[in-house]
């Protein structure tokens, strides 16, 4: 059974006259371009630790297989603000499984988005746990974490915004979540 214990986050933004190619150039930025990546759906697993990008790094192989949860955007309209970000709800109990969840679009700043994805994660956990949710209230801002029913969660993002190339090329933006086993 493969159940990843290790998770990093990393982004990436690319720029080129091939929507293709930026793409390609954000996964570079990201550092995950040398790897085949699988998109995988949004758990985040029981006991999973997140480290840093760069030991997360030192783990894998070129070529490697592996598991990811993305979010990508990408437009070749001059001035237009894109975002894509990756929302992390880890619950207090690591023995519970916690969300990841994937949010990209156009006009939202860095902040607002990272902020909308890390609603949306906590709102996931939340659901699956039977559990209601009010933003207004559910959140401690001075703690920095949720509070529903008796479930504290804890929540980050990692998200990378671009405004549109005045050449017209194509700008691309991803924000991902890397799982290692």
């Amino acid at each position: 059974m493969y159940v990843p214990a290790k998770m990093f986050l990393t982004k990436g933004v690319g720029h080129h006259k091939e929507k293709l190619t930026s793409f390609e150039m954000a996964l570079r930025k990201a550092q995950i371009a040398q790897f085949n990546l699988v998109k995988v759906s949004s758990v985040f697993p029981p006991r999973c630790k997140v480290i840093s990008r760069d030991k997360g790094l030192e783990l894998l192989k070129p070529g490697q297989i592996v598991h990811c949860v993305m979010s990508q955007v990408s437009c070749d309209e001059p001035h237009r603000l894109i975002s894509a970000s990756i929302g992390v709800a880890i619950p207090k109990d690591r023995e519970k499984y916690g969300y990841l969840s994937e949010h990209h679009g156009f006009g939202l700043t860095q902040h607002e988005a990272g902020d909308h994805a890390e609603d949306l994660a906590a709102d996931m956990f939340a659901t699956i746990m039977g559990l209601e949710v009010d933003i207004e209230s559910s959140y401690d801002e001075q703690k920095e974490l949720w509070r529903l029913g008796n479930t504290i969660v804890r929540t980050t993002n990692i998200t990378q915004s671009a405004v549109g190339s005045k050449k017209g090329y194509w700008t691309s933006v991803l924000a991902a979540a890397i799982l290692i086993k």
